[in-house]
């Protein structure tokens, strides 16, 4: 078999059993081609060798980041164990390969205080769209935060996922996982106050958040094909970003807002309020306690930095040094 009737079998397996994300299946297939160019595209996949491999990840090991050469060995580690699931190879060449270690990064969460004013209309330029469309970003603010939502969940829901009488919102996450979210007060209220706005028959059907931009017009199907819906368009992941940064912008706020700091924001203040690191779990959709724990050592850094600026004795240690003759 060839790469190239290897990797199109790949993809459907991607798709049809392991169910994953467009995005992860456009990820694991593009790093895989690239290593196909590597090692020739024309070659037998059952003829790689675990050197081909290393040698594929160190042509790339100076000009990439630790982390992403760690995802392109999970890419082509799934390839090859598809393969040989298959019975196209006999070995799985990246068996025994260790990932490459990528240097630790803390959440860097925004305070409390800045995601209450991020969500605020109050003296706030009104964006393009008018009313509606600053509705839709409160409610945008407010969903991110009071659910800790990753942006590719936030933009691909619809309004029939929301139960704002249960004060719940039903979430597809990661590998298909369903997960209902509970909405805080206000996130309730702004989406109550957004979709009074966009009140129309069919609503039910139609994207949660959408676009201020006017649907294309239809061209008209093609022979034996349904006619395209006209109704408003999803709103997208870069869209998401460009709402954030302008709110941020407007709001006064130095630091710089994206869409997964709030997601870490949400995480962050629900442990520094008490919450069981379990639940967290639950409510992030972590598959792994371990992904959740990382948020255990960002509050501890916090409670170091609040003992150190306010316990008597730490500003003692923290003021001038004793001098050589002031020593006991």
């Amino acid at each position: 078999m060839k790469f190239a009737d290897a990797i199109r079998a790949f993809e459907l397996h991607l798709g049809a059993e392991r169910n994953v994300s467009p995005h992860t299946r456009r990820a694991y297939t593009s790093d895989v081609k690239q290593f196909a160019r590597f090692a020739g595209i024309d070659g037998d996949p059952a003829t790689i060798t675990v050197m081909d491999v290393r040698r594929f990840l160190a042509s790339l090991h100076a000009s990439r980041h630790p982390s992403t050469l760690g995802r392109k060995l999970a890419s082509v580690r799934s390839f090859f164990r598809f393969l040989v699931r298959e019975g196209t190879c006999a070995l799985d060449p990246t068996a025994g390969l260790p990932v490459p270690r990528a240097p630790k990064t803390l959440p860097n969460p925004l305070p409390v205080d800045d995601c209450a004013t991020l969500a605020e209309e109050q003296g706030r330029v009104r964006p393009r769209g008018g009313k509606l469309a600053q509705l839709r970003d409160t409610a945008l603010v407010e969903t991110l935060y009071g659910a800790g939502l990753r942006v590719s969940e936030l933009v691909s829901l619809d309004v029939r996922d929301l139960d704002l009488h249960r004060g719940e919102l039903r979430v597809l996450g990661k590998g298909r996982k369903e997960r209902v979210m509970p909405l805080p007060a206000a996130a309730r209220d702004a989406l109550g106050a957004y979709l009074a706005e966009r009140r129309a028959p069919g609503l039910l059907a139609q994207p949660l958040f959408v676009t201020m931009r006017p649907p294309r017009r239809p061209t008209g199907p093609a022979r034996g094909e349904e006619s395209p819906a006209s109704g408003p368009g999803r709103l997208g992941v870069r869209d998401v970003r460009r709402v954030l940064r302008a709110r941020a912008r407007d709001a006064g706020i130095a630091d710089r807002v994206y869409p997964h700091r709030l997601r870490h924001s949400y995480a962050t203040h629900l442990l520094d309020m008490g919450a069981d690191l379990r639940e967290i779990q639950e409510l992030l959709g972590h598959v792994s306690l371990s992904t959740t724990q990382k948020y255990t050592a960002v509050s501890a850094d916090r409670l170091m930095e609040v003992y150190d600026r306010a316990h008597p004795r730490a500003l003692r240690r923290k003021g001038r040094r004793a001098k050589p003759d002031e020593k006991r």
